[in-house]
């Protein structure tokens, strides 16, 4: 369930707050083969399954760029601003892969508020999301998302 915000000053108020965990998602073979069909990335490591599974990661691993694109389906699990007349993506500050995916790894996003400043109309929130692998020592991907919501 995400953490909701109604106005600009709950949100300036729960900067260094913890959102709290999404839900495990299953990165499966298929999901790796439709983002890399999207994208054009066919590199052997994830879409080549038996050459993967002698290389160096013993099995095909999911794109940082998929891993990162999931966090999009991740954040609204985190949090909710229902007042917003509009919420949109704005970009991302810093983006890490610390580890990579592994097929048939369950995944989940963690997230704090790490900023809020205030823009034309609304605010601009940065979200600092740690992509977490489960029984995984490193996370699969760090990012400091940026959205802004704008009020009336």
């Amino acid at each position: 369930m995400p953490q909701e915000f109604r106005s600009a000053e709950e949100l300036r108020a729960a900067v260094g707050k913890s959102l709290g965990a999404s839900d495990w998602l299953a990165i499966e073979q298929p999901r790796i083969d439709m983002f890399a069909d999207a994208t054009d990335d066919h590199q052997w490591i994830h879409v080549d399954v038996e050459r993967a599974k002698k290389g160096p990661f013993n099995a095909p691993i999911a794109h940082g760029y998929l891993t990162l694109s999931l966090v999009n389906a991740f954040l609204p699990q985190l949090i909710s601003v229902p007042t917003a007349t509009m919420g949109v993506n704005y970009g991302c500050n810093k983006v890490r892969f610390p580890a990579p995916v592994p097929v048939g790894s369950r995944i989940r996003a963690v997230g704090e508020i790490a900023a809020v400043e205030p823009v034309r109309g609304g605010v601009q929130v940065v979200v600092r999301v740690s992509v977490e692998i489960e029984g995984g020592a490193k996370p699969a991907c760090v990012a400091e998302t940026v959205s802004r919501f704008l009020f009336e």
